[in-house]
């Protein structure tokens, strides 16, 4: 007996050799895949979800995050970042982030991130209990950090007490199934060589990713040279600390050498394409790394600098940017862009192990695309289709640890109506301070 059975789906595997089933069946059973194929019609099982041959793709998986920041969404837009910076979110965030405040962010933003088929995604703020209780709520996963700087934060009055409070915090999640606790020192910029190396030591000793900003702008490419007499990431290979749980946020201006070393080394990387184009940040050599083997992964950022938690969208940002850029349109062609929302994502947060795929044995995360409506027809290639046709608004079903939270569109376990009023009570507060 299963517990759920998914029949009659195109079923897009994303494992290792892309293995399709064009009229597939998931079997799902304690919160894993048990079984997936093709062709078999008879089930015993408690629930049976017909699929009506809608495509069904691993669950999405969203790299970088600063999920409560939905709360300042367009707050502050148009501006350099420096003034976005100084003059918007910093004074806002300063006045405001709070456990409350992170978790009513996290909230829609979990709302959000469900509807658009994210099951999982990696977040650096402040107050990561409080995203720990809005994922516990809604179902979802997610890699939490804690950022860490050299000045003080809504977090941690010194550095030492930021890396401190989180390895409380992974003592804590460090057998969740749905939480993986992590550690976060922002940037090269603003964590003095001592911060980030002790950061990497915790990391190391507790078997945690290390999630940092790297190479985001070409401000901070020029201050780390001034200060350090060389690039960001040679900077923080002469540490010591660029090694293969690094999983390095941005990174948009590495130089030729720089790739070789990311190669090297094994450092992951989140691209963040849109919010680096609003915030003119510059373009990401993005197949460059790709051909090095780097493992790139698609991240949105936070909602403040993008505007939204639409993955698939990203993903699609992602594929016509680089052709153009590059002048040629073989370049991320569309399953190698799906693939890196699942497959490479879980691999750059090291938990290919569950998820990332549709395989028998990983976490039953599973996201359903309603491809029967007008702007996803005829079907020719459903990768293509995906990638440059649909958006996050077109998942009809999401399954996250064979828990089904959201059917026919619905999300099961957030309440919308509850978060919009929440946030038109956040608009109203920031307003008239």
């Amino acid at each position: 007996m299963f517990d759920i059975v998914l029949k009659n789906g195109y079923i897009l595997t994303m494992d290792e050799n892309f293995t399709e089933y064009k009229n597939g069946y998931i079997a799902i059973k304690d919160g894993k895949i048990v079984e997936v194929g093709e062709g078999k019609e008879e089930f015993q099982a408690k629930e049976i979800i017909d699929l009506n041959s809608n495509v069904v793709i691993p669950g999405l998986i969203n790299t970088h995050t600063h999920a409560a920041m939905t709360l300042l969404r367009g707050y502050g837009s148009d501006n350099p970042l420096k003034v976005w910076l100084e003059q918007y979110i910093w004074p806002v965030e300063g006045k405001y982030v709070s456990y409350e405040f992170v978790k009513d962010g996290t909230d829609l933003a979990c709302y959000e991130m469900i509807r658009n088929g994210i099951t999982c995604f990696v977040d650096m703020y402040f107050y990561e209990n409080a995203v720990a209780d809005s994922i516990k709520e809604a179902g979802l996963k997610g890699v939490l950090t804690t950022g860490i700087l050299d000045f003080p934060t809504p977090g941690a009055k010194t550095p030492e007490e930021g890396i401190e409070k989180t390895k409380d915090f992974i003592n804590q999640y460090k057998n969740d199934n749905n939480i993986f606790p992590a550690i976060g020192p922002h940037a090269p910029y603003t964590c003095s060589p001592k911060t980030l190396i002790k950061a990497m030591e915790v990391a190391i000793d507790y078997n945690v990713l290390y999630h940092i900003h790297v190479a985001e702008t070409i401000t901070e490419v020029e201050d780390i040279k001034n200060r350090y007499g060389t690039t960001p990431v040679k900077h923080l290979n002469n540490l010591g600390v660029l090694n293969e749980r690094v999983l390095a946020a941005h990174m948009v201006h590495p130089t030729e050498e720089e790739i070789e070393l990311l190669a090297e080394k094994n450092v992951k990387i989140a691209h963040c394409p849109e919010s680096n184009l609003k915030l003119a940040s510059g373009i990401a050599p993005v197949p460059k790394m790709v051909e090095k083997g780097v493992t790139v992964s698609i991240g949105t950022d936070g909602t403040a600098s993008n505007d939204d938690l639409d993955l698939i969208a990203e993903a699609s940002t992602a594929a016509k940017l680089h052709k153009g850029y590059n002048l040629n349109p073989t370049v991320l062609p569309a399953k190698q862009v799906l693939a890196m929302i699942t497959r490479q994502a879980a691999k750059a947060i090291l938990k290919y192990d569950r998820m990332g795929s549709i395989e028998v044995g990983k976490d039953a995360d599973i996201v359903v695309i309603d491809v029967n409506q007008p702007h996803l027809q005829p079907l020719f290639d459903p990768y293509t289709q995906i990638i440059y046709s649909a958006k996050g608004s077109d998942v009809d079903t999401v399954i996250i640890n064979g828990k089904v939270v959201m059917k026919n569109k619905v999300v099961q376990t957030v309440d919308k109506d509850k978060v919009i009023y929440i946030a038109k009570k956040w608009r109203e507060k920031i307003l008239n301070a």
